[in-house]
């Protein structure tokens, strides 16, 4: 079961209808400051997107019998399927939808390596991870700057019992390079 909803969240964007629109940027790359790393979107649709994040970022320690009041620092990687819904209405006020700059709902998926550590006096082994669905806004400026923050709920997987926690993910940084017209206009 663990591995169909791993497989499931993973190929989610790959199924999907792909056409480019007049409204995702095509590509980008940003390097993010908060969660150390890099992160790349691609366009799979007219409003959707493909985010990949390879960072060290903060996260639930989901071994601890208190996994909200125990964070760490964990290597990572994100996959997030975005859709897009207010990029129209976005630009019909005039305001900027440059670098995605809008709210999104996304499947997401996380594997964290932390390697060997010890919680609450008892040695923890291996990877874990998460799969669940979650909201946020991004945004980006001309100068480059971006941010992104999404907060939803995933069930988390690995050497524990597996249980349901909220996820919370937080981007601040600057694109390095992207595409910045789409095909279709």
């Amino acid at each position: 079961m663990r591995r169909f909803l791993l497989w499931t969240f993973l190929s989610t964007g790959f199924f999907m209808y792909s056409q480019y629109g007049k409204n995702c940027e095509i590509r980008q790359f940003k390097l993010n400051a908060i969660n150390p790393g890099i992160e790349y979107e691609m366009a799979l649709g007219v409003n959707s997107t493909l985010d990949f994040r390879v960072a060290y970022q903060a996260a639930l320690e989901p071994a601890s019998s208190k996994p909200l009041e125990d964070f760490d620092f964990f290597p990572a990687i994100t996959i997030q399927n975005r859709y897009y819904h207010n990029l129209n209405s976005r630009e019909r006020r005039r305001r900027s939808i440059y670098g995605n700059s809008g709210n999104y709902v996304a499947p997401t998926v996380a594997i964290f390596s932390p390697g060997d550590r010890v919680v609450e006096g008892q040695l923890v082994e291996g990877i874990h991870g998460y799969g669940g669905l979650v909201y946020g806004i991004q945004r980006s400026y001309d100068s480059g700057f971006s941010f992104s923050i999404d907060a939803g709920a995933g069930y988390y997987v690995g050497p524990f019992k597996g249980t349901i926690q909220p996820v919370v993910n937080l981007s601040i940084g600057w694109i390095i390079s992207e595409k910045r017209w789409c095909v279709g206009l």
